[in-house]
């Protein structure tokens, strides 16, 4: 009787373990598509990423870069001082989007340009993006009082 029962200990862990394996799977396969890293410019530059790949990429908008297409579609450059990558979006813009500013985008690389899905820009005087404001500090290219300096 006792093997009976260690048996079923047996039996019942192995199926806990089966589906803690399964469930895991199931959530890193859900979560996939959800997960978005963050590069800077120069990042992007060092090591492009895959056609495919939807990444966040953010800086500051470069000044007189920005021009606006005859349809919705806008591009301007964004950069971290280190290296200055393209970006094109189609759609409108955040009221608070300007150049010199602060903005992360959402989207894949295609022929050398970022094509955002999504574009945020800062909230107010002093927020810039946590991801940025630590690019910008790598970069040696963003002051503690929150100016910028671009060389």
């Amino acid at each position: 009787m006792k093997s009976l029962k260690k048996q079923r200990r047996v039996q019942v862990v192995a199926v806990l373990a089966v589906a803690l394996v399964i469930s895991t799977v199931l959530i890193g396969y859900a979560m996939r598509d959800g997960i978005n890293y963050f590069r800077s410019p120069s990042q992007v530059l060092a090591e492009p990423p895959d056609a495919n790949e939807v990444f966040r990429i953010g800086g500051l908008v470069e000044e007189g870069s920005v021009h606006r297409g005859q349809s919705e579609t806008v591009t301007f450059m964004v950069t971290d001082g280190g290296g200055t990558v393209p970006v094109s979006f189609t759609g409108i813009l955040p009221d608070l989007f300007s150049e010199g500013t602060g903005m992360v985008a959402l989207g894949s690389m295609q022929d050398g340009v970022f094509v955002a899905r999504e574009v945020l820009a800062k909230h107010d005087e002093n927020y810039m993006p946590k991801e940025v404001m630590d690019a910008l500090k790598e970069q040696g290219v963003y002051k503690p009082d929150g100016t910028k300096e671009l060389y």
